[in-house]
């Protein structure tokens, strides 16, 4: 039972008025109730004292300063589009929204760097950049809307990390708000350096529970040199599938993207968006390559031999740009197709690729047994998987029997070596699975670093680690 609140919210909120400029805090009803939750459902949340959009560091620092002198915590925010609970409000929290700073601040093309504030999207980021020849790889599937502010703070991958890596590869150095107010610079920008400990990438990944990121130095890639093909396989079981993922992988072939969706999402993307995908099929493996001649050639023909030995029911090629963009268009659109089906419990497990198989075949067993509808999507390259429990809106039965399966699929990962989130972070979601996975040593760690850097619990707390 959460304490109740000992704080006067209309004595704060007037005191963050007068801290900062005009529009920059918001009591309004609806805007409380907007920014209390991220796209996380059935986590839980409180609505805040008060939202605050940020616009400078100094903003940021001194809305933290605040907080630790009023007995308030600070929750920040990039586009909410988090799915673990990350972001949600509790008991006299301020919500920090960091999108409001969107400089991208700087692009060296000769060192290949980008510095960029927090709340820029992460596909402008990668606009901006390619105008430069130059390539920045992380791609969530909310590449459109999430922050890469948000990105960092729960070291998200995406479609393309099979082969080149999550954010945490990509970040060179922060600028950070403490739990103080002070504002430290961590990292570097050359391509090389082991200067101290790596607080960098200790910060990666942190869910803003440790400090507040108001700037980046992200790595960059050049954009040339890349030619992409795509090879879709058709298959009548998701295990099918998944025995070809765990053959590609056991080749020591690395496509640039190895992505799966099944049935239910299928139909839910083409009954919205009307793509043209293929009707009827149970599962299809949508593989990327992207090397140039001969070895691209190679590499499409290794993995088409390796889905038709793997009972693929067609295989087929594409190579046209558009039509390359169009079948991962709808792994992208998968999530928000099934959300018109109605609330979507959303798991982010990650187990061995060899272990791909026997995981979606337990799932498939969890929703028979609980009589629950689960769909699958998955980053199934580097064996990180999204099961999506899907209940009827206000049906509380299939609510629970959706809680009981969300906790099942835990366990039979967590049996087969696996982690309880591969990107979307722990947040509140994934508290339980979190502290079967640490272990109490490991837990105490982590609670001495929170302690060290932040002793009062100002920032986000009862995130990231069960406390």
């Amino acid at each position: 039972m959460p304490k109740p609140s000992t704080i006067d919210r209309g004595a704060a909120a007037g005191d963050l008025e007068r801290m900062l400029r005009p529009g920059q805090v918001s009591t309004d009803a609806a805007v409380l109730d907007e920014y209390a939750q991220d796209d996380a459902e059935w986590a839980d949340f409180t609505p805040p004292v008060a939202v605050v959009f940020a616009e400078t560091a100094d903003d940021v620092a001194a809305v933290v300063r605040y907080a630790g002198a009023s007995g308030l915590s600070v929750v920040p925010r990039g586009a909410g589009t988090g799915l673990s609970g990350g972001a949600n409000a509790l008991v006299d929290s301020i919500v920090l929204s960091l999108e409001r700073m969107t400089r991208i601040v700087e692009v060296n093309r000769a060192e290949r760097y980008v510095r960029a504030e927090p709340g820029v999207i992460n596909d402008v980021l990668r606009e901006a950049v390619a105008e430069h020849g130059l390539w920045y790889p992380p791609d969530p599937a909310s590449y459109k809307i999430s922050t890469i502010g948000g990105n960092a703070a729960t070291n998200a991958g995406g479609i393309c990390c099979v082969k080149y890596g999550v954010t945490r590869d990509y970040v060179l150095g922060l600028t950070v708000v403490l739990a103080d107010g002070s504002i430290v610079e961590l990292g570097r920008r050359t391509a090389k350096g082991v200067t101290g400990y790596d607080l960098t990438a200790l910060m990666v990944g942190s869910e803003g529970t440790l400090g507040i990121i108001v700037e980046l130095t992200l790595k960059l890639l050049p954009l040339a040199g890349r030619e992409e093909r795509a090879v879709v396989g058709t298959f009548g079981s998701l295990e099918a599938a998944g025995e070809a993922v765990a053959a590609i992988s056991a080749a020591g072939i690395v496509p640039s993207a190895l992505e799966i969706i099944d049935r239910t999402c299928i139909e839910a993307v083409e009954a919205w968006q009307h793509l043209g995908l293929p009707q009827g099929a149970d599962t299809l493996l949508l593989a990327k390559v992207d090397d140039v001649g001969a070895r691209g050639d190679e590499l499409v023909a290794s993995v088409a031999a390796r889905m038709a030995e793997a009972g693929a029911l067609g295989v087929e090629r594409a190579t046209d740009p558009d039509e390359v963009d169009r079948l991962f268009l709808a792994r992208r659109l998968a999530y928000p197709s099934l959300e018109r089906l109605g609330p979507v419990l959303t798991e982010d497990i990650c187990v061995p690729r060899g272990a791909v198989p026997e995981m979606l075949g337990r799932i498939r067993a969890t929703a028979a047994e609980h009589d629950v509808v689960i769909a699958n999507i998955a980053h199934a390259g580097d064996g990180n998987l999204h099961p999506l429990i899907i209940a009827p809106e206000g049906d509380d039965a299939a609510k629970a029997r959706a809680k009981i399966a969300f906790d099942r699929i835990v366990d039979d990962c967590r049996a087969l070596g696996g982690t309880v989130t591969g990107e979307h972070g722990v947040g509140l979601l994934k508290l339980p699975g979190a502290r079967s996975e640490l272990g109490e040593r490991v837990l105490g760690m982590h609670r001495a670093i929170k302690d060290a850097l932040d002793p009062h619990g100002v920032l986000n707390p009862g995130k990231a680690f069960p406390a």
